[in-house]
């Protein structure tokens, strides 16, 4: 059944008629003619099919890079869609100039990608560096050129923004004097708030629908089917606060961004290092849409998140039209991709026990590429000490079952032992003892074995320095 969307698509508002699941990809290309939007991996990998979503949030517009063949075309209502077109003026941009200058484009099809990207982590107010630039295109594929002369494009443009944009100004009334962007976008927040009135409501749960978070496992999963569902986009219904410290707890929306959490100031106070393990948990685009929840229920073996959480001793709290109950992480994963979470069932929030000052943790991965990468093995540890005891301890991993696992016997070892490389070296014989990894595409189980033995080992490397050596372990 088609639906009746109204959105901002660069300077005109469009209204179109089409199947809510449609990816919006098909609707740039197909319906709207705008072709400067490619389609390479249709997987949210290559970058290709980048465009920038703006929203209104209060008084600001929130603008955000996001991989268009994973977006339902059905959010996209009320909102301002940026496509490469949008940001073209009569003369070339900086960025643009750049590209050519460093002959940074051959085939050009995968150009309006990077210069998106770079444009979008420009409207999104984020420092423009060249490590934070980096960052932005970190999720976008040249097949050509090998990416060395566009790493020349954002280390000039880094130079050359550091002394142009004044942070303490308007950064979109910035982009406009600077001929970033045109002239346009002064006026799209009018747009915005003009549309608002008109945008359609929430949809009410209903049996045989399919729920819809940030699509970025399911339109890779069930790209040909997605279309035709009957969906339930869970993000027409964003709770005003998605991440709150209350009753001694941590408590994260199941529609919290990636990017949301990776950006958290009160994530970071809590626990500073998941900013940076989150750096390795997919593109800029992809964690600007892949949600906690949606990671959590897609229950993959080896989700990244997941192994985190573990770790953590989250709870998570299901909801559905007529209860609500809450059930710990571990006792979710029941077996290979099922989970103990019924069909009119949704993961309202993540719950995690803020922990004493005096916690360690650790989370490693092991994969082909150190980045944009699904892991062979993952391991995560949480622990407290008490002088040179283990007073609480949990570890986790993933690759090694069918489930995200937690090592429950393992950490049951370790509890309440002092740290030496006898201790450490005991625990990893236990958990050998608790998996049961499969020869697959990322290797063989002997090497999953070894992989997780070793992480363990450089968990405790790391957080004990002064305790664990590795030559010790070996």
């Amino acid at each position: 059944m088609k639906k009746e969307i109204k959105f901002l698509c660069n300077n005109e508002i469009k209204e179109i008629s089409v199947k809510p699941g449609t990816p919006l990809l098909d609707v740039i290309r197909n319906d709207l003619r705008l072709t400067g939007t490619k389609e390479g991996c249709k997987e949210g990998d290559c970058g290709a099919c980048t465009v920038i979503i703006g929203e209104l949030n209060g008084d600001d517009i929130i603008y955000k890079t996001i991989n268009s063949c994973l977006f339902p075309v059905a959010e996209i209502a009320g909102k301002h869609l940026v496509t490469i077109e949008g940001i073209q003026k009569e003369q070339l941009t900086k960025v643009q100039e750049l590209f050519l200058e460093e002959g940074a484009s051959q085939c050009g099809f995968c150009t309006p990608g990077f210069i998106v990207s770079i444009t979008g982590h420009l409207l999104s107010g984020a420092e423009v560096e060249t490590s934070t630039l980096t960052d932005s295109v970190a999720g976008n594929i040249c097949r050509c050129t090998g990416h060395i002369s566009i790493k020349r494009v954002i280390e000039r443009f880094s130079d050359w923004a550091e002394t142009k944009i004044n942070e303490d100004e308007n950064r979109i009334n910035e982009l406009i004097r600077l001929s970033l962007i045109p002239e346009y976008f002064a006026g799209v927040k009018e747009e915005l708030i003009k549309m608002s009135s008109g945008v359609v409501g929430i949809r009410k749960q209903t049996k045989g629908t399919t729920k819809v978070a940030g699509g970025t496992d399911i339109y890779v999963q069930q790209s040909e089917g997605v279309t035709d569902y009957v969906l339930e986009i869970l993000n027409e219904n964003i709770p005003e606060q998605k991440i709150e410290i209350a009753d001694g707890s941590l408590k994260i929306s199941g529609l919290t961004t990636m990017s949301e959490i990776e950006n958290s100031k009160m994530i970071s106070e809590t626990f500073p290092a998941i900013k940076e393990y989150l750096k390795y948990f997919g593109s800029r685009q992809i964690r600007n849409r892949a949600t906690a929840g949606g990671n959590i229920r897609n229950a993959s073996p080896i989700g990244d998140f997941s192994n985190i959480l573990l770790a953590l001793g989250a709870k998570l709290e299901i909801t559905s039209s007529t209860k609500t109950r809450e059930i710990e992480l571990e006792n979710f994963f029941i077996s290979y991709k099922t989970v103990d979470c019924a069909e009119d069932e949704t993961i309202n929030k993540i719950i995690i026990q803020l922990p004493g000052p005096d916690f360690k943790m650790n989370f490693e991965k092991v994969s082909k590429r150190e980045y944009l990468d699904i892991a062979s093995v993952n391991s995560a540890l949480f622990a407290i000490m008490n002088n040179n005891k283990i007073n609480k301890v949990r570890i986790s991993a993933g690759g090694v079952a069918p489930i995200p696992l937690y090592l429950k016997q393992t950490s049951a070892e370790l509890k309440n032992k002092e740290i030496n490389p006898e201790t450490i070296k005991k625990a990893a014989s236990v958990a050998m003892e608790e998996i049961s990894p499969i020869s697959d595409a990322r290797g063989s189980k002997e090497y999953k074995r070894l992989l997780l033995r070793q992480l363990i080992y450089l968990h405790f490397i790391k957080l004990f320095p002064n305790d664990i050596r590795a030559e010790e372990l070996i």
